[in-house]
């Protein structure tokens, strides 16, 4: 009686530590095909500062969303995620942007006086801040957004603050450090002439644990 009780737990524990291997090696697969994923996004050649792309993975499957400035993203962004292994299947969200001068000419008032503006410098290329490779997956997993436009899913870009215009409506999507940010940057989008409103739906940077840097900056002299 007591060999086979004996057994039976031999066995029990050796069901749950297979069971428990098997999980391990699916969360690392899963987050080795979620950087792959957003390395062929960071990489394509025409993503924007106006442009915006986030994604979610789950199960061979990849949903993309956002907006796309040049219509070419759209597709270009589809086919390169397309290009992963353990990616089956690509639902394609991305909205195309409409062709308009008086939507240009508002992404350039925009873009200069967020990144220009000395509070938020240091979000402009060459400023030091470089989100795109802040959170790296194989360290931190996926950092989805919170409350936003797009809840749950992780963006992906080296600008921070991405500015979406359409028919003459300003969006700011992307992470920054603090509320203050935030604030500063829906401030300064709102002084823009000529808009039909904002929406600010900047992420704030979750908080990282006291004596661990989840935050990698890049030399000030180094380019986005």
């Amino acid at each position: 009686m007591r060999r086979h009780t004996v057994a039976i737990v031999s066995v029990f524990a050796a069901v749950v530590g297979l069971a428990i291997a098997q999980v391990s090696a699916q969360t690392q697969g899963n987050t080795s095909t979620v950087e792959e994923i957003r390395k062929e996004l960071l990489q394509l050649p025409y993503y924007s500062v106006f442009d915006f792309l986030a994604f979610s993975y789950e199960k061979g499957t990849v949903t993309l969303v956002g907006y796309a400035y040049r219509p070419a993203l759209k597709g270009d962004a589809e086919r390169a995620v397309k290009r992963v292994p353990g990616v089956d299947t690509v639902n394609d969200q991305v909205e195309e942007l409409p062709v308009s001068f008086n939507d240009d000419e508002l992404r350039w008032k925009a873009y200069y006086a967020i990144y220009r503006d000395p509070f938020l410098s240091r979000y402009a290329p060459g400023g030091g801040v470089l989100w795109g490779h802040r959170h790296p997956f194989l360290d931190r997993g996926l950092m989805p957004l919170g409350p936003s436009r797009f809840p749950g899913m992780e963006p992906a870009g080296d600008y921070p603050i991405h500015i979406v215009v359409k028919q003459g409506r300003i969006t700011l999507l992307g992470v920054v450090d603090s509320e203050g940010d935030k604030t500063m940057a829906g401030m300064k989008a709102r002084e823009v002439p000529g808009s039909f409103g904002v929406e600010n739906q900047l992420t704030i940077d979750r908080p990282q644990p006291r004596g661990t840097s989840g935050r990698r900056r890049a030399p000030r002299s180094a380019p986005i």
